[in-house]
């Protein structure tokens, strides 16, 4: 993949995950993946991330992230800014968090490791 390729990636990756389409990022995903949240923790193997997410998208159905910038990092990574905005639906709290996302690519063009940082 290409640095624009990897970036169009990530682009797509986030558009699914507004849309909270699983079925259409789970083919993005390697096998192997894993997933790192400062906010919810680890999460290692493509099924182990496809059900946090589903419970995270449950707990907060209208989540949607505005993304400030994308870019590439040393060849194999994307990194973005963010804001996760919507409504916790157990306290009924509006949220709207700040972070910074890290999309890594495999070899293959498969997504193999997700980080979520606080801002």
């Amino acid at each position: 993949m290409t640095n624009d390729e990897q970036v169009e990636a990530a682009r797509a990756y986030v558009a699914l995950s507004n849309a909270h389409r699983l079925d259409w990022i789970s083919p993005m995903l390697d096998e192997s993946a894993s997933y790192y949240s400062a906010f919810l923790g680890d999460f290692q193997g493509k099924s182990a991330i496809l059900d946090m997410m589903t419970t995270f998208f449950s707990k907060i159905p209208d989540v949607n992230w505005h993304v400030n910038s994308y870019r590439n990092l040393n060849g194999s990574c994307v990194e973005l800014e963010f804001v996760r905005t919507g409504t916790d639906i157990e306290s009924d709290e509006s949220v709207n968090v700040p972070g910074i996302e890290r999309i890594f690519f495999s070899n293959e063009g498969l997504i193999c490791r997700i980080e979520v940082h606080k801002a």
